[in-house]
């Protein structure tokens, strides 16, 4: 199952904070810094174009099932993008949370994949977590992808974990040479985007394939053609994504309804197609109401209603707090979500090593180990005496 491809080309990286240098494709002089492959002026042109505005259009949530050649349900897939905040060097950014995972099996095969990302107003990735998994009876194979900016590179952290064997890497690259990079979150908002103004010039982005190259990633539109969901036909807007990796090239072909819900999504060669089941509300931009004229009038205090106690303003002051917070940061919501899935998927019998350690790559302070071998080694979180 594949949020955009996953278990194949992946992507994970990065882009707004404290910004470095703007992009700019002729300020690297020294060869060994030029990459060999860059993004069109089309497309570069086009990540500029796009305005607030433009971007609270898309979002909304998606929910869909995956069905086999033979139509029946195997798995399902959602994407939702909100509004979320980004901190870093201990500044607070606004920013957009793409959140997309699809689970289910292929072939009998369990797999699934999690993504989640911070995406800037300026459509550049600030950090991204990317998770896949498939679970071959007697030999699972999982990957951790982080990718993160830290200074003025982007740097790229790799887990994978296949059977017993564990292999880590981590690779960079200065982050003035990556004009026009989309990684795999950014994607999902961007194909929003190109569906709502009906995309007609192909586009060259920058992307990472599965193995961390970098490589082109092109934006071609299909056109226009009517699909049944539910029980109404409707019309979809159609664009393929390639992600032309000097390995073996992989294409998405999606279509969308004309706001920008995904209506349907097939990798090429796959034997699984997503699919919109239930016709969505179609978002459209709101008409501004004029604004509201209120008379004063004069405050009455003796008969203002009092507070009842001290005790109940503090304590309300602490839900309002509290509320603020989560909504200032839904991702914690989407990150536990993705740990009690896996959770209940590998049902440990020690729940706090294996917390630990499924959180212990996000951590920049903790060495790395073997991911959940709580079985082979004593845990550090129980004491001994009790």
């Amino acid at each position: 199952m594949e949020p955009e491809g996953q278990m194949s080309p992946p992507g994970s990286e990065l882009g707004d904070a404290p910004h470095p240098a703007p992009c700019d494709p002729e300020a690297a002089t020294d060869e060994a810094q030029v990459p060999a492959v860059s993004a069109s002026s089309e497309a570069l042109e086009f990540l500029r174009s796009v305005g607030q505005e433009e971007l609270n259009l898309c979002l909304f949530a998606d929910s869909l099932v995956t069905e086999s050649v033979s139509g029946v349900e195997v798995g399902t897939y959602t994407v939702s993008v909100q509004p979320a905040y980004y901190e870093l060097d201990g500044m607070e950014e606004k920013c957009f949370l793409v959140h997309a995972a699809s689970q289910g099996s292929i072939d009998g095969v369990p797999c699934g994949t999690s993504i989640i990302g911070h995406i800037s107003y300026k459509l550049e990735t600030l950090e991204q977590h990317l998770h896949e998994y498939v679970k071959l009876r007697g030999h699972s194979l999982d990957k951790k992808t982080q990718t993160v900016r830290q200074g003025d590179e982007i740097v790229i952290n790799r887990i994978i974990t296949e059977g017993e064997k564990l292999h880590r890497e981590t690779t960079s690259h200065p982050a003035s040479s990556l004009c026009g990079f989309i990684s795999e979150a950014a994607n999902l908002l961007i194909m929003r985007i190109l569906a709502r103004r009906k995309m007609k010039e192909p586009l060259e982005f920058l992307a990472f394939d599965e193995e961390a190259n970098l490589c082109v990633s092109t934006y071609a539109a299909l056109g226009s053609q009517t699909q049944m969901i539910g029980k109404q036909t409707v019309d979809v807007f159609g664009i393929e994504r390639t992600i032309h990796s000097p390995e073996v090239p992989t294409t998405w072909q999606c279509f969308y309804l004309s706001d920008g819900h995904l209506a349907t999504h097939v990798q090429i060669g796959s034997s699984v197609t997503i699919k919109l089941t239930e016709m969505p509300i179609l978002s459209e931009p709101d008409e501004k109401d004029p604004k509201p004229v209120f008379e004063k009038k004069p405050l009455d205090w003796q008969e203002d209603l009092q507070l009842h106690s001290e005790f109940l303003d503090r304590k309300e002051e602490f839900i309002s707090d509290h509320e603020t917070y989560l909504r200032r940061h839904p991702e914690m919501k989407v990150l536990l979500a993705d740990f009690m899935q896996f959770l209940l998927l590998r049902k440990p019998d020690d729940i706090v090593d294996f917390a630990a350690e499924y959180f212990q790559p996000f951590s920049s302070t903790h060495e790395p180990r073997d991911p959940f071998v709580s079985s082979h080694h004593t845990s550090p979180f129980h004491n001994s005496s009790h």
